[in-house]
């Protein structure tokens, strides 16, 4: 007899990334990498079990649940920013200014010198309850 819960498996959380509809297909995927990438060490609950092929060849685990992938205007992505943070939800940031720099030391001094609200963002990754996150991407569409 199969013991396994073959039901789908449902999540009241939502992992989601915002991109800035004008980058490149290039940045579009390493600003995703980039922001994502945060989420798992901060947020210990978003990640799954490792897996493992049948030969027994061990491989790290990923994210529990889907990631979705938004797009949306310089405008939407700064109101997104602005509900994120007074969501207080769980976040990363992606700027312009990152695309000039070549570590992560000069990564996080790009973002630390400019303003809160002169953040010339790129990409958005948030983390929380569903209906959290939807408020916040408001005006957002899903990424083609």
């Amino acid at each position: 007899m199969n013991s396994e819960n073959t039901e789908p498996v449902r999540f009241d959380t939502k992992i989601a990334v915002l991109l800035r509809e004008d980058l490149e297909p290039w940045q579009r995927l390493n600003v995703t990498a980039f922001l994502v990438s945060g989420l798992g060490s901060e947020l210990p609950e978003v990640i799954g079990a490792p897996y493992e092929d049948a030969d027994g060849v061990a491989y790290l685990p990923m994210f529990r649940q889907p990631v979705l992938i938004f797009e949306g205007t310089k405008e939407t992505l700064k109101a997104a920013h602005t509900r994120t943070l007074s969501r207080a939800l769980p976040r990363a940031v992606f700027t312009a200014d990152l695309f000039t720099t070549g570590n992560d030391r000069d990564n996080r001094a790009a973002v630390r010198a400019v303003p809160t609200a002169e953040l010339d963002l790129v990409g958005l990754a948030v983390y929380g309850p569903r209906n959290g996150v939807d408020k916040v991407l408001k005006g957002a569409r899903m990424h083609p």
